[in-house]
């Protein structure tokens, strides 16, 4: 199933599942149309939340300003707004990231 990236006034909104505390940090594939993400930091005092919103920042390429948690603050899926993205560009940039590596474990970083 491909993932489900939903149109949104403001960009496009990422559905994300998340696993924290892992050992390391980055894409694990795709679950049920979720973008499935390990994140390193505990799930404890919203350490993961915002790892998870450095890394995302950091793999895609995206300033602070455009992105934001908008739902599952205490849940492990979340939705993630990219301010100014369509679906299809945000759709088309992580495909290009996923195929450059060998594989969804090659994605990670510490």
């Amino acid at each position: 199933m491909p993932l489900q990236i939903l149109s949104h006034a403001e960009g496009a909104v990422l559905p994300l599942r998340v696993q924290p505390g892992a050992r390391t940090t980055g894409v694990l594939g795709e679950h049920a149309g979720m973008l499935k993400v390990a994140i390193h930091a505990p799930a404890q005092d919203g350490r993961a939340n915002e790892a998870l919103l450095d890394w995302l920042r950091g793999w895609l390429g995206v300033r602070r300003s455009e992105i934001a948690l908008i739902t599952g603050a205490t849940a492990r899926q979340k939705s993630v707004l990219f301010r100014g993205w369509s679906p299809e560009q945000l759709s088309a940039k992580i495909q290009t990231l996923l195929a450059g590596s060998n594989s969804a474990a090659d994605a990670t970083a510490t």
